[in-house]
């Protein structure tokens, strides 16, 4: 997993060096070549911009401690909250100070950091720029960077340069080891002190401390950054090393890896109730070819998709009709924060072809006709899928998200727990006389197919169907309508009253619903009755008299099925202007 993220920051990130990472910049402070403040400009959206090639400090957490150029307004202009504690102004000074003196130092050896340095010694400058920050409205946690002359610093090979030899010298400094315990800086653990590294197979020195990983604050993790490969508590540690000498890599695969993930969470992600999920291939395709993307936004659904639905784009990709790389591979991770950690929650991967027929098989299972009988209705978006299952979005649990993300993906059987969840919203949408939901009723139909053996299942009506649950599902739609057709609409009709009853035991309440039939037939004239008679009379043939007593979780889904394709289908036919029409959960 860590190997193909280091893969990927190889071909992708050109700007994925140790001592360096890409933040989200939200403000640039311009300043004049003598030092004046001259304008502080907001840069990207509400999050920022990402900006690469920013410094990096190490070892943050010894304290007082601040990052080179580009840190938070805090930091840079003593900028804070309306009811920060003193202690965390005490800790904002010093690496406030910090900053200060890191600028002074490198301005010494670089001409075009003189004025940042000035300006940032100058009390009256600074005070105007948070004066600033508070008419733009910015916040403490922002990061900025700066323009000074109409140059900027992160764009100069002298301030970089300098602070890569800084950085290196400041490494090298070796921390006095605690009293009766070794550390990683000690040669006398491993000798020459060099371990093969994990990623790379190569004998280097490894990094004791990894780099933290971004973006995960909304699924559960830090503000600021989450470990992914991380040693902290003895039980962790075997061997007698220390830190991550108990994973071994090298500074160069660990920054490899966390810039691969952080810029895949800021690109290449999608949320999934509370996890992202990430992908990425080993060889890059064009957006409109990516069979992922697809899932969370079908091109049926897209402005400009020249009419394309996902399975014929995808159906084109298979058959070789679309220029894609041979031989590719997906690789797709679900992550989240916990506790300041990096959780991976699944990860896949697969070959490139499999994965294109995978998605398409998956809108196949899913195709259903429209509530309105005319055609199937559009692929849906994955989400919808996930939503189809629950009152609100936001209660989705993230396993359940995850395990239909990895039905999708794998081509795996859709879990039961799913289906009696897609079952019980059915019911309630039902009595709640709501539309019906298209990617609930793919989904029960994807169920069936996915469960293996012959269920015909079809995204239209089959009149054949041989599961007499399907076929009361059928009988109810009918009489349904029919009582609509005889006497109008009369408030909670058949459907609300008996559709729970009628659904778990058909014996004992669809018999009472015939036997009333006969009263609404007598209302109607003589076509309109011959019409249900007939209707009525074709779907007994096929029930015959095996109407069953009860009616188990599978059985109350064909049920379901049965129920609506019918209700479409009438809806299709050419009684469509009729009364038997109106209140079918339109």
């Amino acid at each position: 997993m860590l190997n193909q993220l280091v893969d990927y920051a190889r071909k992708n990130l050109a700007d994925s060096e140790p001592g360096f990472t890409t933040r989200n910049v939200r403000w640039v402070v311009d300043i004049s070549g003598d030092g004046q403040l001259i304008n502080v400009l907001p840069v990207g959206d509400d999050k920022g911009e990402q900006t690469p090639k920013c410094p990096d400090m190490h070892n943050m957490n010894a304290g007082g401690r601040a990052h080179f150029l580009v840190e938070s307004l805090q930091t840079v202009s003593l900028f804070f909250k309306n009811n920060e504690t003193e202690a965390n102004i005490e800790k904002a000074r010093k690496r406030h100070e910090y900053y200060v003196e890191m600028l002074r130092m490198a301005s010494s050896d670089s001409v075009v950091l003189h004025p940042l340095s000035k300006f940032l010694q100058n009390r009256e400058q600074v005070d105007g720029l948070r004066k600033r920050f508070v008419d733009v409205r910015a916040k403490p946690s922002d990061w900025l960077r700066w323009s000074v002359a109409g140059v900027d610093p992160l764009k100069q090979l002298s301030v970089l340069e300098w602070w890569r030899i800084w950085r290196n010298d400041d490494q090298k400094v070796v921390e006095k080891p605690k009293k009766g315990k070794k550390t990683a800086t000690e040669p006398t653990d491993l000798k020459s002190g060099n371990m093969i590294c994990l990623l790379t197979g190569k004998l280097s020195k490894p990094l004791l401390t990894h780099p933290k990983v971004g973006g995960l604050a909304g699924v559960g993790g830090l503000g600021t950054k989450d470990v992914m490969v991380g040693f902290d508590k003895s039980a962790f540690c075997s061997f007698g090393l220390d830190q991550a000498q108990n994973a071994s890599m090298d500074e160069n695969a660990a920054r490899g890896y966390v810039d691969a993930l952080e810029h895949l969470i800021n690109n290449h992600s999608r949320k999934l109730a509370n996890a992202l999920v990430v992908h990425w291939f080993k060889e890059a395709i064009q957006k409109e070819d990516d069979p992922l993307l697809f899932l969370s936004e079908p091109p049926e659904l897209t402005e400009g998709a020249a009419q394309q639905t996902a399975r014929d784009i995808l159906s084109a990709i298979r058959k070789g009709q679309r220029s894609v790389p041979v031989n590719n591979h997906y690789y797709a991770m679900t992550v989240s924060g916990a506790s300041g950690r990096v959780m991976v929650r699944d990860w896949m991967e697969g070959s490139f072809e499999e994965l294109v027929a995978r998605i398409e098989q998956w809108f196949s299972d899913l195709e259903i006709v429209a509530r309105d009988g005319g055609k199937p209705a559009s692929g849906p978006k994955f989400m919808a899928v996930c939503g189809s299952i629950m009152r609100d979005l936001k209660d989705l649990p993230a396993p359940r998200a995850t395990s239909l993300w990895k039905v999708a993906l794998a081509g795996l059987p859709i879990p039961q727990p799913i289906i009696a969840q897609a079952l019980a919203r059915f019911r309630a949408d039902l009595i709640d006389d709501k539309p019906f939901n298209h990617a609930r009723m793919g989904l029960i139909k994807a169920y069936f197919i996915r469960k293996g053996g012959d269920h015909q299942m079809s995204s239209y009506l089959n009149k054949e169907h041989p599961e007499s649950a399907y076929q009361c599902g059928r009988l109810l739609a009918t009489l349904a309508g029919l009582q609509r057709a005889a006497i109008g609409d009369v408030g909670a009709g058949v459907v609300q009253r008996y559709y729970v009853a009628a659904s778990q035991t058909p014996g004992l309440t669809l018999g009472r619903l015939f036997n009333n039939a006969k009263n609404h037939l007598n209302k109607l004239d003589g076509g309109l009755a011959y019409w249900y008679e007939d209707q009525i009379a074709e779907i007994m043939s096929r029930i015959q008299d095996r109407i069953p007593s009860t009616l188990n979780l599978d059985q109350q889904s064909l049920f379901a099925l049965g129920y609506y394709q019918q209700i479409a289908a009438n809806r299709a036919g050419k009684n469509n202007d009729t009364k038997e029409t109106k209140g079918d959960n339109q």
